[in-house]
């Protein structure tokens, strides 16, 4: 049998591979995060598997789910499991540095209520998540893709938001953060079009930064320099 030259594979090969929400970036470990990997991914990490997760085992009680998609160096996030431990939360990041860096935080803040994923985030919610498991998805600063022919690569698209929806409890929120205000009206319109969604703005199209969300310094940063932040939250009616 000859090895087939990368180059000899049909164009209907390439288009049957999975598009994937993110790209997984490695990059360098600091020790402190080589060391939190090590001894706090046996505790808080859930390695991807192409079956249902068992929420209630993974955290050992029932309680109400949060899940964040692409955390980045897990601060917030942190915080906010530290700030309400009656929840309970979820992250998903494949930057591993960032991971690596979230246990090490979440280690020092003693919290039992976060348990993370290194992984692809649609794969995870298309092969892991039950139906109607969450009580509210976050998406804080996805990669805006600001260049306009590289729109079609941002996260928020129909196909995504339904599958968010098919998660979360009827009630459940899905809550999208930007400072790119092309993105946060792309975010508005998809959302305005999705189906068992409903704002929750009583204006109609964005929220004030929620008191659970907390500031980043890069926020803090943008608002000394008057840049705008873009919080929308839908809640899934159907």
């Amino acid at each position: 049998m000859t090895d087939q030259h990368p180059s000899a594979q049909t164009e209907d090969e390439l288009r049957k591979r999975k598009i994937r929400s993110f790209v997984r970036r490695e990059g360098r470990l600091t020790k402190g995060q080589e060391k939190a990997l090590a001894e706090q991914w046996p505790v808080m990490g859930i390695e991807y598997q192409a079956r249902l997760l068992d929420l209630d085992a993974s955290f050992g009680r029932s309680a109400p789910r949060v899940l964040e998609i692409g955390f980045g160096m897990g601060a917030s996030l942190v915080e906010m499991a530290k700030a309400a431990p009656e929840q309970d939360f979820i992250g998903i990041e494949v930057h591993t540095p960032g991971v690596g860096a979230c246990l090490m935080a979440a280690a020092e803040a003693g919290l039992g209520n976060l348990r993370v994923m290194c992984h692809d985030a649609v794969e995870v919610f298309e092969q892991m998540l039950p139906e109607q498991s969450l009580d509210r998805v976050q998406l804080f600063f996805p990669d805006p893709w600001h260049k306009k022919r590289h729109h079609k690569r941002r996260i928020v698209q129909p196909a995504f938001v339904e599958m968010v929806r098919s998660k979360l409890k009827i009630g459940g929120e899905f809550h999208m953060a930007t400072d790119w205000e092309n993105y946060a009206e792309h975010m508005l319109e998809v959302m305005k079009a999705a189906p068992g969604y409903a704002n929750a703005a009583p204006t109609g199209d964005y929220m004030p930064r929620p008191d659970y969300r907390p500031l980043t310094k890069f926020e803090q940063r943008g608002h000394r320099l008057g840049h705008g932040v873009w919080d929308l939250i839908f809640s899934r009616t159907a």
